[in-house]
């Protein structure tokens, strides 16, 4: 950056509506971009929007408590945001009532599938315990997935990181997997992506239909609340059984 654009620079971060405006700003980009390309996986939003955020921090030095003063205005939204997905699932009501004993099934393979995958592949390539403990709850939703991680001892920070790839990826690949495999049910293929790939998999649902994404809501919910039950007293038991 020039002298003259670099204290402009400084003035305009010392407001916290920079980061807030940038985060907008960079989402509406990415959104745009993302209809232009027919909404084709690939040009998913959240990953576009995450690549400009982090080139504009990089490029202008900021650091990222700087942006994230301003930012966290949406940050607090998430939680409003995840208490209305009750909306849509209460119009679907009848069909989660007829689906209950697959959905409970699913539920329980697909959480321990998850987090026990993750960690045999990382054990697998000789990761570290932290990084095994900060792999295993990557498919739940992002606060909860970090104070698991920092439970098992893990690391929340990377924890974080690998919550968000997950959930990218989960929103990209996931047509192809259901094409692959033929599933054509939107319940099921709500609830799956809502099990592998919490809030970014369930904006993706939201897309398809508003039953996928109703599933795919109360799958991000109870697969959240099934791994912090379930892990902390799951995982010393793995690492027993795997001599680790």
């Amino acid at each position: 950056m020039t002298p003259a654009l670099d204290e402009i620079w400084v003035y305009l971060s010392a407001s916290p509506l920079l980061g807030l405006t940038l985060t907008l700003a960079a989402y509406q980009a990415a959104f745009w971009l993302y209809r232009r390309a027919g909404f084709h996986p690939l040009a998913n939003p959240v990953l576009l929007s995450v690549a400009m955020l982090a080139g504009v921090l990089l490029i202008t030095r900021t650091p990222y408590q700087t942006y994230f003063d301003g930012a966290q205005f949406v940050h607090f939204l998430l939680g409003p945001a995840t208490v209305a997905l009750a909306i849509p699932l209460y119009a679907q009501w009848p069909k989660l009532k007829s689906m209950a004993g697959p959905l409970v099934i699913a539920l329980v393979a697909g959480s321990l599938t998850a987090a026990l995958s993750a960690w045999g592949i990382g054990a697998a390539l000789g990761a570290s315990r932290e990084s095994l403990m900060s792999l295993a709850p990557k498919s739940v939703t992002t606060p909860i997935a970090m104070a698991v991680a920092e439970r098992l001892g893990g690391l929340p920070s990377l924890t974080a990181v690998l919550v968000i790839s997950t959930g990218i990826l989960g929103a990209i690949g996931a047509r192809y997997i259901y094409r692959w495999l033929r599933i054509d049910d939107h319940a099921v293929r709500g609830f799956a992506i809502g099990i592998a790939s919490h809030g970014i998999g369930t904006a993706r649902a939201f897309q398809l239909s508003e039953q996928a994404g109703a599933f795919a809501a109360l799958a991000m919910g109870l697969n959240g609340l099934v791994t912090a039950l379930s892990l902390p007293w799951i995982m010393p038991w793995v690492e027993r059984l795997a001599g680790r």
